[in-house]
């Protein structure tokens, strides 16, 4: 969807409209195959991994969040761009604003910052990655106010199944 790999002259490649069409279509599909109350969709338009980026992320972002409140998707999980690995100064409220169903975040959240982001209505739902990662407990660890294991990006996603994922201690085993 981005343009800055997108360089596709067809129907598929070009305008804002073009570059979402295939996303779009694929979550008409699979709602119209399943039923738009099990479809969500995770969408990342302030991303710049490996020089995939867009020349107007918040256009971009908004012009999804809108096109697909038409299908009554059950929910659009969207990547925060004050995520700690991306240089941003955009905003999701715009497109929580904009989409009409159950609007999910992610990107570096702490247990404050989760909490406030829903208490402020910019979010339903908060999505913890490297903090669930590193802490299977983590709601019990968000309800007692625990402390938290520190991640190691090193080990993740490794084919050592013995290290990272089965070994953090949980709470009441930790010394």
């Amino acid at each position: 969807m981005k343009d800055q790999v997108n360089d596709r002259s067809d129907k598929y490649g070009g305008s804002l409209e073009n570059r979402c069409r295939f996303a779009l279509e694929i979550v008409e599909a699979v709602a119209n195959e399943i039923g738009s109350d099990r479809v969500g969709i995770r969408i990342s338009p302030f991303a710049n991994y490996n020089e995939s980026g867009d020349t107007n992320p918040s256009a971009l972002g908004l012009y999804m969040v809108e096109s697909l409140n038409k299908y009554d998707i059950a929910y659009c999980h969207i990547v925060e761009p004050m995520m700690k690995s991306i240089e941003c100064d955009e905003s999701l409220v715009p497109l929580r604003k904009a989409f009409k169903g159950t609007f999910i975040v992610v990107g570096g959240y702490d247990r404050e910052d989760g909490n406030r982001v829903v208490i402020e209505d910019r979010a339903d739902l908060v999505a913890y990655g490297r903090l669930f990662i590193s802490n299977p407990d983590l709601p019990k660890r968000f309800e007692l106010n625990a402390p938290l294991n520190k991640y190691s990006r090193e080990i993740f996603y490794t084919s050592n199944p013995v290290v990272g994922y089965t070994d953090y201690p949980i709470l009441g085993t930790m010394t």
